[in-house]
């Protein structure tokens, strides 16, 4: 497999900005020189996670995670460093290097064939739905109301019977493996080739680049034995996890949010009727890679699920995951049709942006569906009621919000106040009480023992200085403070390897450190360039350490001159002994010059 260089490695680091990059997972707002957000790796209600712009580097005070660019990208996609550094060249459109491996070579060229295979059958497909034979196909297009410019921009069509696109794809010159990797045809016991999709209503599935990647197909006839739907299976250039409905065309939207509906025909519906900011999930269940994917295009998403119990569960569960990713999550209340397509259709588009503009928050949500589950005439109920609610405006960050809401609920329900508060604020402490048990730094612990923390800001300090003031203070650190002064292994590990990297700038020094392949160096790190060590001289800084450092060295000698004498042994001579007093006797004037 090829190695990339340490040049190319940061050639793409300085190509993506860690500030942009992040901003696509992340709703960072700035303060001072850094930038601030809600951590994407824990559950916070505070932002403690801080991207420094100016080192390229990011770092969480409440679960210590950080590191440059190629770390974070990693650490959110849940990729290897390698996956990383090709995502990265990928969304700067650096080329790489093509791999020496043939086995990898070999994947790469399959993976583009596939593409053209996919592409192809789309072609295939669409212009099949305009032929005599696709009458049924076409009579349900017409029965959804579905207009040109809609089976256009979708590329929407309708499969063969038997091996129709086997043998279209065969003419066009593609490989039996190339054709089978896609999943569009399989082939069976007696080694024939038979379409996987056959006399189905065809919908192209397409990444955010415009790649078709899968299909999804609908059946069109009344046979109960056939699924209503079946879907491309995953493969090389396809995850449903990590993609959804629409989104190519969604993204081009210049609407402040997106609207998530649940099946193809809802996002297509909506689509024609204006509304251009729709996509799908591909299955139910949302997942934490989609709403990172939703993150990166807007702030906020709207909800218009099923109004059945499914679609309802759905909705908690995308909300939450939502929530997570520091999107505004709403949901669109919905009576009077069963899905958005049919309310669409049934009301119209004016009815339903009514719907969008009115959509409700995570909090008024989870209010509504905890009423749905309890008898507010009986006593009891009204009772668990309310210690559900308060659990729920615990995590409502916002006062005014949280005030909104108390008034609101004290008034619905006739509950005062007062006792609404009492109980919000008994929730919050508990909660903030474990939030305090399971955050924990990552620091092993002998070192918090041992290590008092005043001498480890003094090492993070030293390494700080020489990452971002490597001329000005290199020649004075090195010479006045040692290898061996370092108490914490990680300063040490950094101070070694700045010492032995023959570097002559910052930069360098940065991108030296960055190479380092150990997680819990690169946490480290980040904690120390993120942190403001409030640095007024750099010189005067530099004063203040090496002066701690001798008096430190002073004190040890100090020490240890005076367990000597007071353990005299009959080894010592009696000039040994003047000698020891001469010593303590200059070290206790140097030290009292030192105060």
């Amino acid at each position: 497999m090829v190695q990339y260089t340490d040049e190319l490695k940061e050639e793409i680091r300085s190509a993506n900005d860690i500030v942009d990059v992040i901003s696509q997972y992340v709703s960072l707002k700035r303060s001072g020189r850094n930038f601030f957000g809600l951590c994407p790796f824990h559950k916070e209600k505070s932002p403690s996670f801080s991207v420094s712009a100016d080192r390229q580097y990011f770092h969480c005070f409440g679960c210590h995670k950080g590191g440059d660019v190629f770390t974070f990208v990693s650490e959110i996609e849940k990729v290897s460093f390698k996956e990383a550094l090709e995502l990265l060249a990928e969304r700067a459109k650096i080329q790489l290097p093509v791999s020496e491996n043939p086995e990898f070579n070999k994947k790469q060229y399959l993976k583009d064939r596939m593409y053209k295979v996919n592409s192809e059958a789309t072609i295939f497909y669409h212009e099949r739905l305009y032929k005599p034979l696709a009458k049924i196909a076409q009579d349900y297009v017409k029965q959804r109301k579905l207009d040109n410019n809609t089976l256009k921009a979708f590329k929407i069509g309708y499969s063969g019977e038997y091996n129709e696109l086997y043998k279209h794809l065969k003419s066009k010159s593609f490989k039996d493996e190339e054709i089978l990797a896609t999943g569009l045809v399989n082939k069976n016991d007696r080694g024939e080739y038979i379409d996987r999709f056959r006399k189905r209503l065809m919908f192209p599935i397409l990444d955010v680049s415009g790649r078709v990647i899968a299909f999804g197909g609908r059946k069109l006839d009344n046979n109960e034995k056939t699924a209503k739907y079946i879907n491309s299976n995953e493969n090389l250039v396809y995850s449903k996890k990590k993609n959804l409905f629409a989104l190519n065309l969604a993204k081009q939207s210049d609407s402040k949010n997106i609207i998530l509906v649940e099946g193809y025909m809802d996002a297509i519906s909506l689509y024609q009727r204006g509304f251009n900011n729709v996509v799908a999930s591909l299955g139910t269940a949302l997942t934490e890679e989609q709403g990172r994917l939703l993150r990166r295009y807007c702030e906020q998403v709207i909800l218009s699920y099923d109004s059945d119990g499914a679609g309802q569960e759905a909705i908690m569960r995308g909300l939450t995951i939502l929530e997570d990713q520091g999107c505004d999550a709403r949901v669109l209340q919905m009576d009077g049709a069963k899905d958005p397509d049919e309310y669409v259709i049934k009301y119209g588009s004016g009815r339903f942006k009514m719907l969008v503009d009115n959509a409700i928050s995570l909090v008024e949500f989870k209010i509504k569906m905890l009423k749905n589950k309890y008898n507010l005439e009986n006593s009891n109920d009204k009772i668990r009621f309310l210690k559900e609610i308060t659990k729920v405006l615990s995590d409502v960050d916002n006062k005014i919000e949280k005030e909104i809401y108390i008034d609101k609920i004290s008034k619905q329900y006739n509950i005062s106040k007062e006792a609404i508060y009492a109980e919000v604020n008994k929730a919050t402490y508990t909660s903030k009480k474990d939030e305090k048990v399971l955050i924990k730094p990552k620091i092993k612990k002998e070192e918090v023992v041992e290590i008092n923390p005043a001498i480890i800001k003094r090492e993070n300090m030293i390494i700080y200085l020489l990452i971002n003031y490597f001329r000005e203070s290199y020649e004075k650190i090195v010479t006045n403070i040692f290898l061996e002064d370092f108490k914490l292994e990680s300063n040490k590990l950094l101070f070694e390897t700045i010492l032995n990297s023959q570097a002559e700038e910052s930069d360098k020094i940065l991108q030296i450190i960055s190479n380092i392949e150990d997680s819990e160096i690169q946490s480290h790190v980040s904690e120390i360039l993120v942190t403001d060590y409030e640095i007024n001289s750099v010189d005067k800084c530099i004063e203040d350490l090496v002066n701690t450092y001798n008096k430190e060295r002073l004190a040890n000698r100090k020490m240890e001159i005076v367990h000597i004498l007071d353990n005299k042994s009959s080894e010592l001579s009696k000039d040994e002994i003047s000698k020891l007093e001469q010593e303590l006797s200059d070290i206790i004037v140097e030290l009292a010059k030192k105060k």
